[in-house]
C-alpha cells in the first residue's frame, strides 16, 4: 500500500473510530449503569488519536515537511490535539460527560476535513516561501495545541452551564489550590440536604466544599448531589484545561511574532489572523484574571469561557473564510 492510499484509509478510519467513540460516550451518559461503555469510548478515542498521528506521519514522510501547512493538515492536527487533551481531561475527571462533549467536536473536524474539503485541498503541495522555516514546527504546532486545550476547556464550561440548568450555582472554593488549582470536595450529605430543602435560596458550594444557601430573594435550586458533584468537576477541569492552553497560546503568539519578523520584517502587522489571536488571548486572559484575582467561579466564568469557544473558532477558521491577509496560504478561495 503506497502512502497516498494509506492516507485515504487513515483519514476515513479516524472519522469512523471517532464516530463510534461519540456513540459510546452518549450511550454511557444515557445508561450510566453500563460502566463498560465509557471505557470503550476512551479506547476508541485513543485509537483515533493514534490513527490521526499515523496519518500526519505518513504525510510528513510523503511531503518531506512538517504536516501542518494547509487546512487539511491543520484540521487533523487540531483533531489530534483535541483527542490528546480529551484523554488528559478524562483522566482528571473520570466522567463520561467529558467524552460526550469532546468526541463530537473531534469527529466533526475529521468529517469536515475528509468529506467536505475538495481533493485539491487535501493533497500535499510544495511549501510557499514564507513557510520554509524551522519556525513552522514551533509556531503552528504550539498554536494548534493551545487551540485544542482551550476548546476542550470551553466545551467543559458549556457542559457545566447545561448541567446546572442555568441556575445561579456559585462554587465558592478557592481558585488557587494545590498545584495552582483549586481542590474542592463536596460534602454529599450536606449537599443532598440543601438540594432537597424547599427553600427559596440559590445553592452554592462553600470554601469547605459544603453546599450552602445564599440570597433569600433568589429562586430555589434543586440539583441532586450527583449533579452538584459533576458541576464542580466540570468547573475544575475546565479551569485546568484553559490554564494549560493559555500559556501555550502565549508562547505560540510570541513565536509567530518572531517568525513574522524573520519572514516579513515586522513583528506585528495587524493581519486578521494576528488580530483575532490577540482577541483570543485577551478573552482567556480575562477568564483567568477573573478566576484567580477576582475569585469568580461557576456560571460567570463559564459564560466567558463559552464566549472563548466561539472566538477560537473565528480565529482559527473564520478569518480564513472571510478575509485575506499575510496568512492567506490557508484561505479557502
Amino acid at each position: 500500500m503506497d502512502l497516498i492510499a494509506l492516507q485515504g484509509w487513515l483519514d476515513n478510519a479516524s472519522f469512523a473510530v471517532l464516530f463510534i467513540a461519540m456513540l459510546l460516550y452518549w450511550c454511557g451518559v444515557a445508561f450510566p449503569r453500563a460502566t463498560l461503555l465509557p471505557s470503550l469510548g476512551t479506547g476508541a478515542i485513543a485509537v483515533g488519536n493514534l490513527t490521526i498521528a499515523a496519518l500526519l506521519g505518513a504525510r510528513w514522510i510523503e511531503g518531506g515537511y512538517f504536516p501542518m501547512s494547509n487546512l487539511y493538515e491543520s484540521l487533523f492536527a487540531l483533531a489530534w490535539g483535541i483527542t490528546a487533551m480529551h484523554l488528559v481531561a478524562e483522566r482528571m475527571s473520570r466522567s463520561p460527560l467529558v467524552g460526550a462533549v469532546t468526541a463530537p467536536i473531534a469527529m466533526a473536524i475529521t468529517a469536515f476535513a475528509t468529506l467536505s474539503l475538495p481533493g485539491t485541498m487535501q493533497g500535499s503541495e510544495p511549501l510557499v516561501p514564507a513557510l520554509k522555516s524551522n519556525w513552522l514546527m514551533m509556531h503552528v504546532s504550539v498554536m494548534l495545541l493551545s487551540y485544542a486545550a482551550l476548546l476542550v476547556g470551553a466545551l467543559l464550561a458549556i457542559a457545566f452551564l447545561l448541567v446546572t440548568r442555568g441556575q445561579a450555582v456559585e462554587l465558592k472554593g478557592s481558585s488557587v489550590g494545590t498545584g495552582g488549582f483549586r481542590n474542592v470536595k463536596l460534602h454529599r450529605a450536606e449537599a443532598k440536604a440543601a438540594a432537597t430543602a424547599d427553600l427559596p435560596q440559590p445553592l452554592s458550594i462553600s470554601a469547605g466544599g459544603a453546599a450552602v444557601l445564599e440570597s433569600p430573594a433568589a429562586t430555589a435550586v434543586k440539583l441532586s448531589p450527583q449533579r452538584l458533584t459533576l458541576a464542580d468537576t466540570l468547573d475544575n477541569i475546565s479551569y485546568r484545561m484553559i490554564g494549560l492552553g493559555f500559556p501555550l497560546l502565549t508562547i505560540g503568539i510570541i513565536a509567530g511574532a518572531v517568525w513574522a519578523n524573520e519572514a516579513w520584517g515586522s513583528y506585528w502587522s495587524w493581519d486578521p489572523k494576528e488580530t483575532w489571536a490577540l482577541i483570543t488571548w485577551l478573552v482567556f486572559a480575562a477568564y483567568l484574571h477573573a478566576r484567580i484575582t477576582k475569585g469568580w467561579q461557576g456560571r460567570r466564568p463559564a459564560i466567558l469561557a463559552a464566549t472563548g469557544f466561539v472566538v477560537v473558532w473565528v480565529c482559527y477558521l473564520g478569518v480564513n473564510i472571510l478575509g485575506k491577509g499575510l496568512h492567506s496560504y490557508g484561505w479557502f478561495f
